[in-house]
C-alpha cells in the first residue's frame, strides 16, 4: 500500500461484541470501516454507527471477494463454529480474498491463547488451524491471542447474581490466574496491531491490566461496587450444559473445551503479562476496578440470579 492510498478497513463479525468493539474504535478514529455481517438487517447495538455493514458469508468466496475490494487492512474474528473443515474453509476464503485485494495487514483475533502442544480440544485446535492458514497465505498477518473477557461478567448470566447476591460465578478454579481483558482494551490492541512495526508473522499473547485469581477478581469487584462479593467456581460441565441451550451443543463444547483444559491444570495459559501487552502494542490498559465502575450494573438490580 502506498503512503497516499487511503486506508480501508474490513472487520468480520462486526455485529458481535468483539468485532463491534474494533469497528467502533476504528470508525471513531476517522477510518473508513466495513463491517462484514451475515445479516445487514440485524441490529448492531451501535446507534448512529459510523461503519458500513456489508453482507457476506465466510463460506462464500464470491461474497468475500466483493467485501474485500479496495480493502487495505482487515481484522478477523471467527464465529463460534468449531468444525475443523468449516473453519479452515472460512480461513482460506478470507486469506484468498485478502491476498487478491492486496491487503497490507491482516490481524487475526484468535479469541483464546493456544497451548504449545495440540490438545484435541476444538476450541483451541480449529483456531490454531486458521492461524496457520493466515500465516501461510502470503498476506502480512499478526495473530493476537486474548484470554477471558471482563465483558462476559456484564451479562444476564452473571450480572443479576453479582448485583443482587454478591456472587461472581465463573467456570474457572478460584486460584486460576487470569489477565481478564475488556472488549474495549482488546479493540485497542487489535487496532494497534494493524499498524505496529515488527509484528508481522508473530502470534502474541495479550491480556488485561492485571493478572488476578478468582478471589482477587471478586475483591476488585467488591472495591468497585462497594459491597461484599465472593467468587464461586462453576463446574465446567454445568457451564457447558447451560451454554448449549443458547448456542447449541457443538458451539458450547468448543467454548467449554477451553475451560476443561484450564481446569485440568494449565495454570499460566490465561495469564499474559500486562506490561508486555502495553509495551508491544503501545496501549494503556484499563484496570479491573476502573472497568467495573464504568458499567451500569443497576440494569441487573432486582432480577433473578
Amino acid at each position: 500500500m502506498s503512503e497516499d492510498q487511503p486506508k480501508q478497513y474490513l472487520v468480520t463479525g462486526a455485529n458481535g461484541f468483539q468485532g463491534g468493539a474494533i469497528a467502533r474504535l476504528l470508525s471513531a478514529r476517522g477510518h473508513e470501516v466495513r463491517g462484514l455481517v451475515r445479516d445487514t438487517d440485524r441490529p448492531a447495538g451501535d446507534e448512529g454507527r459510523a461503519w458500513t455493514p456489508v453482507r457476506g458469508d465466510l463460506g462464500s468466496a464470491e461474497d468475500l471477494h466483493r467485501a474485500f475490494e479496495g480493502v487495505t487492512h482487515a481484522v478477523v474474528t471467527m464465529p463460534l463454529v468449531y468444525e475443523a473443515d468449516t473453519v479452515v474453509a472460512y480461513a482460506r476464503n478470507i486469506a484468498a480474498a485478502a491476498r487478491e485485494a492486496g491487503v497490507s495487514r491482516l490481524v487475526y483475533n484468535v479469541n483464546t491463547p493456544l497451548p504449545e502442544r495440540p490438545t484435541g480440544r476444538a476450541g483451541f485446535e480449529t483456531r490454531r488451524l486458521a492461524e496457520q492458514v493466515f500465516f501461510d497465505s502470503g498476506v502480512p498477518t499478526v495473530s493476537v491471542r486474548p484470554p477471558v473477557y471482563l465483558d462476559n461478567l456484564f451479562s444476564p448470566w452473571n450480572g443479576p447474581a453479582l448485583v443482587n447476591d454478591g456472587v461472581l460465578a465463573y467456570p474457572l478454579p478460584a486460584g486460576q490466574r487470569v489477565a481478564w481483558m475488556s472488549h474495549a482494551d482488546l479493540a485497542q490492541v487489535l487496532a494497534a496491531a494493524t499498524e505496529a512495526e515488527g509484528l508481522v508473522g508473530r502470534a502474541v499473547d495479550v491480556g488485561g491490566a492485571e493478572v488476578l485469581t478468582g478471589t482477587e477478581l471478586a475483591a476488585a469487584f467488591a472495591d468497585a461496587l462497594g459491597r461484599e462479593v465472593r467468587y464461586l467456581p462453576l463446574g465446567v460441565g454445568d457451564f457447558e450444559a447451560g451454554l448449549g441451550q443458547l448456542l447449541g451443543a457443538e458451539s458450547a463444547a468448543g467454548v467449554a473445551g477451553i475451560y476443561h483444559h484450564v481446569a485440568a491444570g494449565d495454570q499460566e495459559l490465561l495469564a499474559a503479562d500486562p506490561a508486555t501487552t502495553e509495551r508491544v502494542f503501545g496501549v494503556q490498559l484499563t484496570s479491573t476496578v476502573e472497568w467495573v465502575k464504568a458499567q451500569n450494573w443497576d440494569i441487573w438490580s432486582g432480577r433473578d440470579a
